[in-house]
């Protein structure tokens, strides 16, 4: 009966599993602070995907992990980068059954860390991203990976105008049909430790982010500006990250918006569940279910989470 009338229904369908694939590695590296999950190698992630796809999960979004990193993240676009040959393996494996995600950014491929190009040298307490000097690059990431088989590019960085430029870039190349999934209210949170863990991401100087990511302070306001721009520039979908802290911000945009709306569970609000779950202070299983599926009651469609092979193997 409960089930019968619950107002918020969570499916496989609508969950992407993040997933990492590192180059010069033979076997996959167990990441210390994401329990279960994993740096993949290119044969691993092709059999992580097809079990994926068998057990129902249908999109993945791929994030790579470079040998060599360098002042412009140059391995983000390069054709022999590690996630434009993944994404070749994926899609002549299951492209036609599962919807194939990059994210678009450079923090993991520059040697700074930052997601962008810097005006100056990295460490400078007066250097900063160069936002239209970064434009340039995200436009040529999209191609990269629109050329490799990605069906959605999800610029990540934060740019002002990354999506105009980047759809400007996939139509001149010819990938008219290629979607994006804007990061358009990503927050400067202390939540994403784990992630800069599994990319191998630090910025150097120790500085941080909050010059182009949103101060988590503010509410929807600034929130629907950053969507409403991303939509003007045609952007496909739109997204939240995080989620759990940024539930009030789900729902304004939901409210706001009639494209699909993505929430990314992030890498800290899974490995806070995993740790209270090992030291048995909570059920994993009924937290986790309640921690996604007040992602969806808020509104969104589509839910990142780290969780989506746990939750397919259990509902199975």
């Amino acid at each position: 009966m409960r089930d019968l009338v619950a107002e918020t229904q969570l499916d496989v369908r609508h969950l992407v599993a993040p997933l990492f694939v590192r180059e010069g590695i033979d076997e996959p590296q167990p990441i210390a602070s994401l329990p279960g999950v994993v740096q993949h190698t290119r044969a691993s992630l092709r059999e992580e995907v097809r079990q994926l796809a068998d057990l129902g999960v249908r999109a993945v979004m791929l994030f790579g992990v470079p040998t060599i990193k360098d002042s412009i993240g140059s391995g983000a676009f390069d054709p022999e980068g590690i996630v434009q040959l993944s994404l070749q393996d994926l899609a002549a494996d299951v492209g036609d059954r599962m919807v194939l995600m990059a994210d678009l950014c450079v923090d993991e491929y520059t040697d700074h860390g930052h997601c962008g190009v810097l005006d100056g040298p990295a460490g400078d307490p007066h250097t900063s991203v160069d936002n239209d000097a970064t434009l340039e690059i995200y436009g040529r990431i999209a191609v990269a990976q629109a050329q490799a088989g990605a069906h959605v590019v999800a610029p990540s960085g934060m740019m002002d105008g990354q999506v105009g430029a980047i759809r400007a870039a996939l139509d001149s190349a010819g990938h008219a049909n290629t979607a994006i999934l804007a990061y358009s209210a990503k927050y400067a949170s202390g939540l994403y430790g784990p992630f800069r863990d599994a990319v191998d991401c630090a910025i150097v100087g120790g500085g941080d982010r909050k010059a182009y990511q949103q101060d988590w302070r503010n509410g929807a306001r600034e929130a629907l500006l950053e969507v409403q721009a991303d939509l003007d520039q045609g952007a496909d979908m739109v997204m939240v990250k995080p989620a759990l802290a940024y539930l009030d911000i789900i729902a304004a945009v939901r409210a706001a918006v009639t494209v699909p709306l993505a929430a990314y569970h992030v890498s800290g609000e899974y490995a806070m569940l995993k740790a209270a779950a090992a030291n048995g202070w909570i059920d994993h299983d009924v937290v986790a279910i309640e921690h996604l599926t007040a992602i969806k009651r808020a509104g969104a469609d589509i839910v990142l989470t780290y969780l989506a092979r746990w939750f397919a193997e259990a509902h199975a």
